[in-house]
């Protein structure tokens, strides 16, 4: 009884330490397999990864193709994670187990019925799932991803970027995180990633770089370029690609066609080389009820912040609003000292109380007894936007906006962000957000340095098609740092676009000829087909969610009303109680973890092994006085 207690202790803690762990406590490993006790995982196989990426302007269209094995005797159920892009919109899942390819139809049902399916879900902005069920022992399975994203710019430069690992997320005790909770890591070693960037920037470039990996760079012809990473590398740290156009000092556009759609985008010169343009700013300020509290504090210290900046060159008004409206003046004024000190101190005597009767202030901003085309004019709108009659809204914003254009800062822990975006849409400008007064100094100088910069106002497209059909329809000015890009689509893709715009009290055009494309699909189509289904959405009522579909459909996205499934119709002959889920695994990132890619421990039940170990111990003692 003795040496089989002994026996039982050695064996106990060096199992339930590193062979056996929960799902709380892996640091490591490339595969978690489940096991007969419940909560308990043991490690196993490896991933290949293709990532293809066009780039055609400011769009991305990127495939992520992942190819594994099960190395089981048994059918099992697999759960791959993987990341992408935050702003990433997926839209195609093909998935090819052994030589069979998928075909659209049900995951749960196909899975009860023995078929080879998989599941897209997204868990995160960043973070993706695909759940393959009932893959045969041997098979191999590949799973790909198509999706959609805007480049950033910023300063001047593109940047791409393509997040190649997840890493472990730390979670305190009691917290339940159901899908990186089954999540397996592997440390990096054998080569893992192929990664190709097809680039048409549309405009002669100064540089093309990579932040973090070696490159082959390849010119195609003058804007565009084929890039490859240099060699096999492991999928540990994230890549970014870098693009400097050269674009001189004068806004510059550029025109990519794709079928009988086309994509035309608007650079703005390199910042601090524009002309600066005067302005007529007018402020909103909310203080009903619901801006009580921390809010009406972050509103005023905001619209603080914003007189300081105001040029002295510019005028200005200021407009508060509850349950009636006030406006500090009948008619905007110079940015004086004298007006500037009135301003401030009208806007600390704001007090929080009232209805938020929205209507009479838009009224009042919009009125514009002596339009100046030479002056930009910009309402700055600062409420948490507790409102319910937003549609009507909408509708007076659309057809009174004029020559102004309508910024919304919300204001609060919860604004009503439907509310504030559609609205700065529609009044061709921008959302920001401010959620606690730490944020009011950083965000609102961001929307300052923009709103400072108008490059292009009044900016229109004219096209030989008179059919045309563009989203968005009304197109937005031009700020330093941010481009325009406006989807179009034609009955017949020929003839002349011509851009035409102000630039202060100047005319500005640039004109491109549509040149006919073969078949490849660079996103135009389905930025085209997004743009629609997003002005759609804005319709109230059900009239509009046939043609959402329709559009959904022949473009091949993700919307309120259609999702993506993958299924093989061939039944595996394996039976539905022999197949166990299995998690895939994902690289460490770069850094993470010791030469065996282990983590470091945090919160680990290493103190309850040992206090069982000391349990047995003393139980053996008890049997051997007892003996």
């Amino acid at each position: 009884m003795i040496r089989k207690l002994a026996l039982l202790i050695t064996l106990l803690i060096p199992i339930a330490a590193s062979a056996q762990v929960t799902l709380d406590e892996v640091k490591g490993g490339t595969l978690l397999l489940k096991t007969k006790q419940p909560g308990v995982y043991v490690a196993a196989p490896t991933v290949e990864t293709d990532v293809d990426l066009h780039v055609r302007g400011m769009i991305l269209r990127g495939e992520v193709t992942q190819r594994f094995l099960n190395p089981q005797s048994m059918c099992v159920e697999a759960i791959y994670a993987f990341p992408l892009p935050e702003d990433a919109a997926v839209d195609t899942l093909r998935m090819r187990v052994g030589n069979r390819v998928d075909a659209k139809q049900t995951y749960e049902k196909a899975k009860r019925e023995g078929k080879k399916a998989s599941l897209l879900t997204q868990e995160r902005p960043n973070l993706f799932t695909v759940s393959i069920a009932n893959i045969g022992p041997g098979e191999n399975v590949t799973v790909a991803i198509a999706y959609q994203q805007s480049v950033d710019y910023k300063d001047g430069a593109f940047r791409l970027r393509f997040p190649m690992t997840v890493g472990p997320r730390y979670l305190p005790a009691g917290n339940v995180e159901p899908v990186l909770s089954r999540l397996a890591f592997k440390p990096a070693g054998e080569p893992a990633l192929h990664l190709t960037v097809d680039l048409d920037s549309g405009f002669s470039l100064k540089e093309v770089s990579s932040t973090y990996h070696k490159i082959d760079t390849t010119v195609i012809s003058g804007s565009r370029y084929k890039i490859s990473l240099h060699g096999d590398v492991a999928a540990d740290h994230d890549f970014e690609l870098v693009w400097q156009p050269d674009l001189g000092s004068e806004p510059k556009s550029a025109l990519f066609t794709e079928k009988d759609y086309a994509l035309l985008m608007v650079l703005p010169p390199p910042a601090g080389r524009g002309v600066r343009l005067p302005k007529e700013s007018i402020f909103i300020i909310d203080t009903s009820g619901s801006m009580g509290g921390p809010s009406i504090d972050e509103a005023k210290s905001a619209l603080l912040l914003a007189i300081d900046h105001i040029d002295i060159s510019d005028i200005f008004n200021i407009i508060e609003f509850n349950s009636v409206t006030h406006e500090l003046w009948t008619d905007a004024r110079p940015a004086t000292s004298g007006n500037i000190v009135e301003a401030k101190r009208f806007v600390s005597a704001l007090l929080a109380n009232g209805g938020t009767e929205m209507m009479p202030a838009l009224e009042a901003a919009f009125r514009d007894p002596s339009p100046n085309e030479n002056v930009v004019r910009q309402v700055i709108f600062m409420t948490d936007g507790q409102v319910g009659n937003e549609q009507q809204l909408f509708s007076f914003i659309r057809a009174h906006l004029g020559r102004s254009r309508l910024f919304t800062v919300g204001i609060g822990s919860a604004p009503n962000s439907h509310f504030m975006r559609d609205a700065a849409r529609f009044g061709r400008g921008t959302f920001t957000y401010i959620g606690s007064s730490n944020e009011v100094q950083e965000k609102m100088t961001a929307l300052f340095q923009k709103l400072e910069s108008p490059v292009l106002t009044n900016v229109e497209l004219h096209f030989d098609d008179p059919s045309v059909e563009m989203w968005p329809q009304r197109i937005p000015d031009l700020y330093s740092g941010e481009p325009v890009v406006v989807a179009v689509k034609f009955s017949k893709p020929a003839g002349r676009v011509v851009a035409s715009a102000k630039r202060g009290g100047e005319q500005w055009n640039m004109e491109h000829r549509l040149q006919p494309v073969g078949d490849e699909e660079s996103g135009i189509a389905k930025l085209w087909a997004r743009r629609k289904i997003e002005a759609l959405s804005d319709s109230e009522g059900d009239a509009v969610r046939p043609q959402i579909v329709e559009l959904a459909l022949a473009h091949h996205l993700v919307s309120q009303f259609t999702s993506l499934v993958a299924v093989d119709h061939t039944p595996s002959g394996v039976p539905l109680q022999n197949c166990e889920t299995r998690a895939v695994p994902v690289n460490l990132p770069e850094g993470w973890g010791g030469v065996d890619g282990s983590l470091p421990g945090t919160a680990t039940p290493a103190p309850l092994y040992m206090l069982i170990g000391i349990v047995l111990i003393a139980i053996a003692v008890a049997i051997k006085v007892r003996s």
